[in-house]
């Protein structure tokens, strides 16, 4: 792309930015830099791929959580620092003990259960298609349960988080 064609759709493109999130520094090009992008640790599978338990098995993410360390470990050590990690694709296989999946990318708040497993999509910051307010969603764990409450952005910038919310991060 051309100097003059990559500043024209920088310039159409400039209305689109949210500059909130954007620190001074990162403004402007300061010159060549790299990120690391990483794809499907897809905890569980490795133990049912080997036991052939493809459906059902996976109860196991050992094998995954040591590489996975390795993989954070390898990062740590480079020089320079990359930018930034991004992290794609299947994440887990099978999911023991987990009780909750909270995911996005539907741009409104939705979810469900099943076989005991509460699956929370939480509506974006950015672009509502449905008729979700902007905002973020809370989630307290304890050793008992998991409560999340999805706040628009101006609620949570002007009273922060509720009372029983509050409670629970005190519980021992």
């Amino acid at each position: 792309m051309a100097a003059a064609e990559a500043r024209s759709v920088f310039h159409r493109a400039r209305g689109r930015t949210l500059d909130a999130f954007l620190a001074e520094k990162e403004r402007e090009w300061k010159g060549p830099f790299y990120f690391i992008q990483g794809a499907d640790p897809q905890f569980g599978l490795m133990k049912a791929w080997s036991t052939g338990e493809c459906d059902s098995g996976g109860d196991e993410w050992g094998q995954e959580t040591r590489l996975t360390e390795q993989a954070v470990r390898a990062v740590n050590r480079l020089n320079p620092k990359p930018k930034f990690f991004v992290l794609c694709g299947d994440l887990v296989h099978a999911m023991p003990g987990v009780k909750a999946v909270f995911s996005g990318h539907y741009h409104r708040n939705a979810g469900g259960i099943y076989q005991n497993l509460d699956m929370v999509v939480s509506s974006a910051i950015g672009c509502q298609l449905g008729k979700d307010t902007h905002g973020l969603r809370v989630v307290v764990v304890t050793a008992e349960k998991i409560v999340h409450r999805y706040y628009s952005l101006d609620e949570l910038s002007e009273k922060g988080m509720e009372d029983d919310l509050m409670d629970l991060l005190k519980e021992k």
